[in-house]
C-alpha cells in the first residue's frame, strides 16, 4: 500500500469514527482521534517506537475525556478473556492472572513451563523456549489485554502453534514484520506434529508489539 493509500485509509477510518461517535465527541476527543491515526500512520511508515508513543497519548486523552468507555472496552477484553480461557485452558492445571501491569522475564535463566493464563492493561512478555523447562506435554501460553509487548525466542527443542491478533501494532516474525491495523499471524512449526512436547502461544492486544525470532 503506498502513501496515497494509507492516507486514503487512514481518512476514511476517521470520518467512520466521527459518524459513529459524533455526538460524544469533544475537543479533548478529537485531539485524541487524531493522535491515534497519526499513531497507526507512524507505525504503519515503520516509525514504531513514535508510532507507539502518538497512539499512548490518544489512548490517555481518550481515558481522559470517556473514562466511562475506557472501563467498558477493559471490561469486554476481560469478558473475553475469561471465555478464551475456558476454552483454551479445558481440562488443564493452569495458572490465572489478572492485573493492571504484569512483566514476565523468562530469558535469563532456566524457568519452568505452566500453563498460563494473563490478562492486563499492561503488560510485557519475553519467552526464551531454549531454557524452558516444561510440566507438561502440551502448554498453553495465552496473552490477552489492551497495551502488550510479546518477545519469543523459539527452540527445536518443542513444538510451537501461535495464534495472534493485534489491532493496532505489529507482529514481526524473523525478517517479516507486519504493522499497522489489523494484524494477524497463525503459524505451527514443521515439528509440532512429531514433537513430545508442544507449546501453543495466543496473543490479543488492542495495541501491542510481538516479536518472534529462531534461535
Amino acid at each position: 500500500m503506498d502513501k496515497r493509500s494509507r492516507m486514503i485509509a487512514i481518512g476514511l477510518i476517521g470520518i467512520g469514527c466521527l459518524m459513529i461517535f459524533g455526538r460524544w465527541i469533544g475537543f479533548f476527543s478529537i485531539v485524541a482521534l487524531v493522535l491515534l491515526l497519526l499513531g497507526v500512520y507512524r507505525t504503519t511508515m515503520g516509525k514504531v517506537k513514535q508510532g507507539y508513543m502518538l497512539l499512548g497519548i490518544g489512548a490517555a486523552l481518550l481515558l481522559l475525556d470517556h473514562l466511562v468507555l475506557v472501563l467498558g472496552i477493559c471490561l469486554i477484553s476481560l469478558g473475553l478473556f475469561f471465555a478464551k480461557s475456558k476454552k483454551l485452558q479445558s481440562g488443564r492445571n493452569f495458572m490465572q492472572k489478572q492485573s493492571f501491569s504484569s512483566r514476565f522475564d523468562w530469558e535469563l535463566s532456566p524457568w519452568i513451563m505452566k500453563s498460563l493464563s494473563s490478562w492486563h492493561v499492561l503488560g510485557e512478555a519475553d519467552v526464551d523456549l531454549s531454557l524452558a523447562m516444561a510440566e507438561d506435554k502440551e502448554t498453553m501460553m495465552l496473552f490477552q489485554g489492551i497495551f502488550g509487548d510479546v518477545d519469543i525466542l523459539l527452540s527445536d527443542n518443542y513444538g510451537v502453534e501461535i495464534e495472534a491478533f493485534v489491532l493496532f501494532g505489529s507482529i514481526e516474525f524473523g525478517d517479516h514484520r507486519d504493522t499497522g491495523m489489523l494484524n494477524r499471524l497463525n503459524w505451527k512449526s514443521a515439528n509440532y506434529d512429531s514433537s513430545e512436547q508442544k507449546v501453543k502461544f495466543y496473543v490479543s492486544y488492542l495495541i501491542g508489539d510481538l516479536d518472534i525470532r529462531v534461535s
